[in-house]
């Protein structure tokens, strides 16, 4: 095959490619498709080499020339055999790129045929968009009210509770100021209540003072103004009184000495904490044991000699002695206690105010005075026992015990009948309790005075 023709075959196929894939590069709008020119001129270039294998370059005309190009053909059908496969290989590769090239021009077809519908489908889309719009913007605004109205509520919600913190913080400091001003206030009355109550006592002192100073004043302007009397002691009589066991007659008349324990154990309490205590007509020792029992040192006197050695017998402190020579030996002052059970019954009426000065004169300030003694005012203790004690002088009345304190500087502080007489005579209990209680209340009283 001439080089002419294989030319205008190739020119053929360019324009049959030309005519079957034209605007191969153009695709959509906005979409650049691969460009298959340069693809169909390298294949055609391919078919022009394959066309020349086995062809003679072509000479100018002469003998030598004729023999050159005879030769080259003698020698190309000589190698047509071993070109064979090569040729067929190399049409099979155009083949190939035929393929490569039909498939790439249907690959840009779907692609231009896709790029006509997007943009189709983006033409509806913006059209839609431009249909709707006013709908969206309408919807968008809606939300954005409500959004606006949320965020205003959410606004309004956290300012109450600003507000409500601030009320309540402001309720709290309120709170915790009238609970300090309550507490200031507590404070200062109870303060107050000290303040007062110091004020009383002090008050309580210099009246204590006072009425000591304005006694004693008394007592050395009546001394001054009266006679003096020197009391005689009972340590002699004209007539004695005969043989009497006091230890036996206690017994029978006064009862065991549990019960006179159980009788006595109130007084515990008023000479609580007292340092010199002495029980003057000590008896068997049932105050003593109590001072004992209470841990309060006390001493007992009593002209029995019997009864003082019972008391030993019990560890008790106690000895025989005159009251009046005892308390006088003793220095003013140097007692706190002073207990005198059925006693003063027994004395003389003269010696009774002698008896309460010197025990008063002992007394340091503030020590404390109890007597004991019948009552008067019970008629129940005329029928009964106090004249079974035959050294019995004569009862003695609360109200002449209380002048004898006042006129011996010592202040009554306690007053209580004892011993109910209903408990001994039960018919009194038939009586009306006015009645019973003004004639028959206690068989005994005790009173109880403090030094001023």
């Amino acid at each position: 095959m001439e080089s002419a023709e294989l030319i205008a075959i190739l020119q053929e196929v360019r324009d049959r490619v030309r005519a079957r894939y034209p605007a191969t590069s153009a695709g959509a709008p906005g979409m650049a498709l691969p460009d298959l020119e340069p693809l169909a001129h390298a294949r055609d270039a391919a078919l022009g080499k394959v066309a020349a294998i086995g062809t003679v370059n072509p000479r100018q005309g002469g003998l030598l020339n004729g023999l050159a190009q005879g030769l080259k053909r003698v020698v190309a059908r000589l190698l047509d055999w071993h070109v064979r496969e090569q040729v067929i290989f190399n049409r099979k590769m155009v083949d190939v790129a035929d393929a490569a090239i039909e498939a790439l021009a249907a690959s840009n077809r779907a692609l231009a045929a896709a790029g006509g519908a997007i943009a189709e489908m983006q033409a509806l889309q913006l059209e839609d968009m431009r249909t709707h719009w006013a709908e969206w913007r309408q919807g968008w605004e809606e939300k954005l009210a409500r959004n606006e109205i949320q965020f205003l509520r959410s606004v309004a919600d956290l300012q109450t509770a600003s507000s409500h913190r601030a009320d309540l913080m402001d309720a709290n400091y309120r709170d915790a100021l009238r609970a300090q001003h309550a507490d200031f206030t507590a404070a200062l009355a109870r303060a107050n209540v000290e303040i007062q109550s110091q004020l009383v006592a002090n008050m309580e002192r210099v009246k204590l003072d006072y009425e000591r100073l304005i006694h004693t004043e008394l007592r050395l302007i009546r001394q001054r103004g009266a006679p003096v009397i020197v009391a005689q002691r009972d340590a002699s009589k004209a007539e004695e009184a005969g043989p009497f066991d006091a230890t036996r007659f206690a017994e029978r008349f006064r009862g065991d000495e549990q019960t006179v324990k159980n009788g006595q154990r109130f007084y515990v309490e008023r000479f609580a904490g007292k340092r010199a205590v002495v029980d003057i007509g000590c008896g068997r020792g049932e105050f003593l044991e109590l001072m004992r029992d209470g841990g309060i040192p006390a001493t007992g006197i009593d002209l029995n000699a019997e009864q003082v050695a019972l008391c030993r017998e019990k560890g008790l402190e106690a000895r025989t002695a005159d009251l009046f020579a005892y308390l006088e030996e003793l220095p003013e002052g140097s007692l706190d206690g002073i207990f005198c059970a059925h006693l003063v019954e027994h004395l003389a009426p003269a010696r009774l105010p002698g008896m309460i000065r010197l025990c008063a004169s002992r007394l340091a300030r503030g020590g404390v005075m109890a007597i004991e003694t019948p009552n008067p005012e019970c008629l129940a203790i005329f029928s009964t026992y106090f004249y079974l004690d035959p050294t019995h002088v004569r009862p003695v009345p609360r109200q002449l015990v209380e002048y004898y304190f006042a006129e011996s500087g010592m202040g009554v502080t306690e007053f209580r009948t004892l011993s109910p007489a209903v408990g001994t005579i039960p018919a009194l209990a038939s009586l009306p309790e006015d009645v019973r209680e003004a004639l028959f209340g206690g068989l005994d009283y005790a009173i109880v005075g403090r030094k001023l």
